[in-house]
């Protein structure tokens, strides 16, 4: 709890946006996968996209592995989100 709490106090995360970028911060959707040095380890690779510098890039290749981790790992999370998004557009077709 106190952790949970801190973190949204300013400075203490480093970066004002850094909280942002967390754990169903983004409503409904999971996190996308952290990797860290070295770029291989035990076989595993730290994806290209996220070597380039490329900020959009890296942002929507981090938004597509969201995606899709909550469509795989959370699926009562990821047909929610899609139902709602399904009737707000419907509204928004059917406001004329």
């Amino acid at each position: 709890m106190i952790d949970a709490v801190t973190r949204l106090q300013e400075g203490v995360l480093g970066h004002d946006g850094s909280a942002e970028q967390e754990s169903f911060s983004e409503e409904g959707l999971l996190e996308f996968p952290q990797y860290t040095r070295p770029v291989e380890f035990r076989g595993m690779r730290v994806p290209d996209v996220l070597r380039t510098g490329d900020h959009e890039r890296i942002a929507a290749w981090r938004r597509l592995r969201a995606v899709e981790r909550t469509r795989v790992r959370r699926r009562d999370l990821w047909q929610t989100r899609w139902q709602n998004q399904g009737a707000a557009r419907d509204r928004t077709e059917h406001a004329d």
